[in-house]
């Protein structure tokens, strides 16, 4: 049973990552990019590593399993808000789908923040 878990962890993990990375090559934004970037390969990476865990069993390798998937989800969104935030005001043209800019006239209020 232990086995199954950490095959399914790991396998589930690795379908995450691709399907990160299939939208990275895939999709027509940056934002868009940012998306796929930051959910599916946090919940991949988690997944990965929580196999891991289990796979040694440790106590030991458990607590640093945990730091590294807490660390993830504090650092990955914050990561893929700055490079957004950064991308629209260097003016990384937008996808010609785009149907609204909501943030256009926000940033034209106030152009320090």
């Amino acid at each position: 049973m232990r086995d199954f878990l950490i095959i399914l962890l790991l396998i589930f993990g690795t379908f995450l990552s691709m399907v990160s990375v299939l939208g990275i090559l895939r999709l027509p934004d940056i934002l868009m990019r940012l998306q796929a970037m930051s959910k599916a390969s946090t919940l991949g990476i988690t997944c990965t590593v929580a196999g891991m865990a289990v796979y040694f069993g440790s106590v030991e390798i458990s607590i640093r399993a945990l730091f590294v998937v807490t660390f993830l989800f504090l650092t990955s969104p914050i990561l893929a808000h700055l490079i957004a935030r950064s991308a629209y005001r260097s003016q990384v043209p937008l996808w010609k789908g785009t149907v609204c800019d909501e943030l256009r006239d926000k940033i034209k209020e106030h152009p320090q923040s």
